[in-house]
């Protein structure tokens, strides 16, 4: 059995379907590129996944299907909008929350919780900004925190989603050079990306998703134009298909 396994999956928002009956699997040391255009599904199946959304089907992360399981195994980095960045704590003690759910909000941390912060922290190159008060970071600094963040509870499986947005080049590869180790390391990672070629470069498969999955293989697999126009609604000469072209051929 794969590591991560998503069988029939689908959700209804306020009466609307945004996908049904998505089969999806994940091995250990994969990592994936979710690929399709904005309003696609994309953020609601990694919700999904982790049980944040109501959702038919099923999820099996690691041979467990509850919710509480599954979260302990997995590491969620959202967008970077969707963290309070004004709040008044420092880097370590933000890494530390990514553990709350392992304990509770009012328990106090060990020393295995400390460890596992430091470590966090060490993998994701901020050891030496540790105690520097999030509020004072940059962009790439910030996304940094996130995944340190998720990378406290030394998580199985790894979803990103749109780890890239606002940032300048030299930092997208910094990250993505991180994301490719931790892939090494066995890490699972589902990434949610807009950057294309980030994703044909450094992923080893694409999940092309509209409204459910269009396409699943590894980026040489995927030349076929029509495949690519139908996941974004684009005509021959878009864009999008050379660059895909220029990575492919």
């Amino acid at each position: 059995m794969s590591l991560l396994q998503a069988t029939q999956l689908g959700v209804k928002l306020s009466g609307r379907e945004i996908f049904n009956n998505v089969d999806f699997s994940l091995d250990s040391g994969e990592f994936v590129g979710l690929i399709g255009p904005n309003g696609a599904g994309k953020t609601t199946l990694l919700r999904a996944i982790l049980g944040l959304v109501p959702a038919t089907g099923t999820v099996c992360v690691d041979g467990q299907t509850h919710v509480r399981h599954i979260r302990k195994k997995v590491g969620y980095v959202p967008q970077r909008h969707e963290f309070a960045w004004d709040f008044p704590i420092s880097i370590r003690d933000t890494v530390l929350n990514g553990r709350t759910g392992m304990h509770g909000w009012f328990a106090r941390p060990n020393a295995q919780d400390w460890e596992a912060v430091d470590e966090a922290c060490e993998r994701v190159g901020l050891t030496q900004l540790a105690s520097r008060p999030i509020g004072q970071l940059s962009g790439g600094q910030r996304q940094r925190v996130l995944v340190a963040r998720a990378l406290s509870t030394r998580p199985k499986v790894l979803l990103l989603d749109e780890p890239f947005t606002g940032l300048d080049m030299p930092t997208s590869e910094q990250l993505t050079e991180l994301f490719e180790k931790l892939a090494a390391q066995g890490t699972a990672i589902v990434m949610c990306t807009h950057d294309l070629g980030e994703a044909l470069n450094s992923c080893h498969r694409l999940v092309l998703f509209r409204s459910g999955i269009r396409a699943d293989a590894a980026p040489r697999d995927l030349g076929d134009k029509e495949i690519w126009m139908d996941t974004f609604q684009v005509g021959q000469n878009s864009p999008l298909l050379t660059l895909v072209g220029a990575h492919i051929s």
